[in-house]
This record gives C-alpha cells, sequence and structure tokens, in this order.
C-alpha cells in the first residue's frame, strides 16, 4: 500500500444515508490521532457542484465534485435511496471506474454496493449489501456471489459492507489492516463503538 496519508475520498449524492457517510468519515478521521498521527486525510466528493441534502434532510458542502476530484487511496461509495437513480447515470459509473482503477481500496456501505455492481467492479466477488436490497443486488451484479447475513466481506481490493452502521465495521477492519489491530481498536475505544470484527478470525479457522 502507498504510504500514509492515504487520501480517502467519500461520494455524497442526494439521499445518500447519513451514516453510510458519516460512519466511516469519523472512523478515519480520528484513527492515530490520540498517538499524534494523521494517517488519513478525508474529503467528500458530490456528484455536480453544491450542497448535497442527504436523507433526512441532513445538508453537507462537498469539498470537491467528480470533476475536480484528487486521486484518492480509498474510494468509499455510501448507500441509500438515492442510489437507485444514480444506477442509471452513465456519468457516475463511469467516474465511480475511473476512480476504482486509481484507487488501492474501493470500499461501499449499504446499497452503495449497487452502484460498484452496475459498474462491472464486483464480478467474481462475494458481496452483501443491505438485507432490503439482496435481491436488487443479485440484479445489479450478475456476476457476484452475493451473501446475506453478512457484517462486511474483504475481496483484497473490494470491500463491501452491510447496512448503514455495518460500515463503521468495515472502516475499522481496514483501519486494522493498514495500521494495526492496536490503533483499530483505539479508535473503536475512543468512539465508544462495540467494533463488530465479523467472526472472521472464527471463520478463518473454520469454527
Amino acid at each position: 500500500m502507498t504510504p500514509s496519508p492515504w487520501r480517502v475520498s467519500v461520494l455524497v449524492f442526494d439521499d445518500a444515508d447519513l451514516l453510510d457517510i458519516a460512519g466511516p468519515y469519523e472512523v478515519f478521521a480520528v484513527a492515530g490521532r490520540r498517538e499524534g498521527l494523521e494517517p488519513f486525510q478525508v474529503t467528500l466528493v458530490g456528484v455536480a457542484p453544491g450542497t448535497v441534502v442527504l436523507r433526512g434532510g441532513f445538508r453537507v458542502e462537498p469539498a470537491f465534485t467528480m470533476a475536480d476530484a484528487p486521486t484518492a487511496e480509498i474510494l468509499i461509495v455510501p448507500g441509500g435511496v438515492g442510489t437507485r437513480r444514480l444506477m442509471e447515470d452513465p456519468a457516475l459509473l463511469a467516474w465511480i471506474c475511473r476512480a476504482a482503477e486509481q484507487a488501492e481500496l474501493v470500499l461501499s456501505v449499504c446499497t452503495g454496493a449497487l452502484l460498484l455492481g452496475k459498474a462491472g467492479l464486483l464480478d467474481g466477488l462475494e458481496v452483501t449489501t443491505h438485507q432490503s436490497a439482496i435481491a436488487l443486488l443479485r440484479e445489479a451484479a450478475p456476476k457476484a456471489r452475493v451473501r446475506q447475513g453478512e457484517r462486511f466481506l474483504d475481496n483484497g481490493k473490494v470491500i463491501v459492507a452491510a447496512g448503514i452502521s455495518a460500515g463503521i465495521d468495515m472502516a475499522l477492519h481496514v483501519v486494522e489492516r493498514l495500521l494495526g489491530a492496536e490503533l483499530a481498536a483505539e479508535a473503536a475505544a475512543y468512539m465508544e463503538y462495540h467494533w463488530d470484527q465479523n467472526d472472521l478470525a472464527l471463520r478463518d479457522e473454520g469454527l
């Protein structure tokens, strides 16, 4: 992986779920800070210029748009009802493909997986999404192996999380991959968050 700081770009769009964005953002923003480290630079990237209105009316002002966003080592695609429109947006899907090609890690939260699927980035991978969108994911990513009931699934470059709060667990997992278990646990403790590590160690041992 590229030495830190890693640039983290979080895609934002109207009707995205707030916690899909804020959860991973918080993890990467606080990771390492209590040790005096700044391993991640997190920015929001809008689909178009202007204010983005997330689900529930929460407004954010992205620092960049798809047109001027710098290259990121980590790309995060959130979910929410807004993904249904964007699945049919060829310009957005093309941007996701370009950004994913340049990135070292591509993450999705919730129905953000639908956008990755429509962009052809989930072919041959084990994937998941919000429990209510499993059938939609099978349609959007017919060449993927869709698994329901998983908190997150790590395919190497592409990591997908289930619904909403699962994005926090996924982001902590990425911190652990890049910086080690101690700093990931410290970030979770600072957030006073009970980190669900997805029982990965138990599954790897066949238990």
